[in-house]
């Protein structure tokens, strides 16, 4: 038995091996995937380009402008001297703020009445909604600033308490780096893409050379046949999580607090249900392309349903419920509480025995129906 296995085993190894394309597809890019998810998929809005009309030309103009200038979210890249030259570099994108100081604003200052107008291109939300948070913010300490230096300045012996001092503290990204987010996310996309993709079109490939009629023909059983063919996908995906792991952490500094042998297990475990798509897509595709093009129907929606871009909790109800039938799901807050929080797997029981329970009924399903089709 173990011999005929083991056969099955060696046969698809060398086919890999001389599939130079495949085997580099399968080798390269999930690091080609990382890089570009580590460095291009983030949400850290900073130097955004800041068009200043500035009229009042004084000194508490231009130290607004300073304790703008002092932060990493803005840089004050082009100084206009109209509305209208203003509007044409937020129009052609050159600019994504503006500001505009009035004449009055030194006398307005002083008498506690100041306004500056701070313009926002809305056409990306993402940055425009971290300008608006980052300009209040700025603008209500240097406000607290001046309002300090006014107090001192007048003699009054008077410390300045604000009524409510919220001191935050984050924990296990305290810099809140997005590549700690979408690392861990990479390695749950590699394992479904690569175990299901190729799982199908490697079955529908013996079938479009005529091979798996030889296959069928020997004493070969149609279990043996089965793992024979998706083991050495098993054995890639597994060198492939560990490869991102490793360049994830010591490339990008993800750190990785849990342990590796349960990162292992739980991903191997995950692994049952993209095996289990990929033979299912095997089954009712005749050709590579049909093979693929069915592993991408579940993928896509994998993507976007799984909590790997976009926050689960912010999607309308009824996604919400889809998702759960989606096992990436569960995977993707597996492997970011084991890299990111170091827990055990008490606090992951509920997504691990939905993972498992999933993964059993996919492949046990897809094997079945594997077999009879192999009948």
């Amino acid at each position: 038995m173990y011999s005929r296995l083991i056969a099955i085993i060696r046969k698809e190894f060398i086919q890999l091996i001389r599939d130079k394309r495949l085997l580099a597809l399968i080798l390269i890019l999930p690091l080609v995937e990382l890089f570009l998810l580590g460095y291009a998929a983030t949400n850290e809005v900073r130097d955004i380009p800041v068009a200043v009309f500035d009229q009042s030309h004084s000194a508490e103009g231009r130290a607004l402008l300073d304790a703008y200038r002092a932060s990493d979210y803005f840089m004050l890249a082009y100084s206009v001297n109209s509305d209208a030259e203003l509007r044409q570099l937020i129009e052609n994108g050159q600019a994504g703020v503006g500001l505009t100081i009035p004449p009055d604003y030194a006398t307005r200052l002083q008498e506690g009445q100041a306004q500056v107008a701070f313009i926002l291109d809305g056409s990306d939300p993402t940055m425009a909604t971290t300008a608006l948070s980052a300009a209040q913010l700025i603008a209500q300490n240097h406000a607290t600033q001046l309002l300090a230096e006014k107090l001192m300045g007048s003699g009054v012996n008077l410390k300045l308490q604000l009524p409510v001092d919220v001191r935050t503290t984050v924990w296990y990204n305290p810099d809140m780096i997005s590549s700690y987010f979408m690392i861990p996310g990479v390695i749950g996309m590699i394992l479904f893409a690569i175990t299901a993709i190729l799982t199908a079109t490697s079955v529908v490939r013996e079938r479009e050379r005529g091979t798996i009629e030889q296959l069928i023909v020997t004493p070969i059983r149609s279990w043996e046949l089965m793992v024979g063919k998706i083991l050495p996908y098993v054995i890639l995906s597994l060198f492939d999580t560990f490869t991102v792991i490793a360049v994830g952490h010591f490339w990008f500094g993800v750190p990785v607090r849990g342990s590796l042998l349960l990162i292992a297990l739980l991903s191997a475990l995950f692994l049952l249900s993209g095996l289990g798509i990929g033979l299912f897509a095997s089954t009712i595709a005749n050709t590579q392309q049909e093979a693929m093009l069915t592993v991408f129907m579940t993928l896509l929606p994998a993507i976007f349903l799984s909590g790997f871009f976009f926050p689960l909790r912010n999607m309308p109800m009824f996604l919400q419920w889809i998702s759960y039938f989606i096992p990436l799901r569960y995977f993707l807050q597996i492997i970011r509480v084991l890299m990111l929080k170091g827990v055990g797997i008490e606090s992951i029981r509920i997504d691990v025995i939905a993972l498992a329970v999933f993964g059993v009924m996919i492949m046990g399903a897809a094997a079945r129906r594997f077999r009879k089709r192999l009948d």
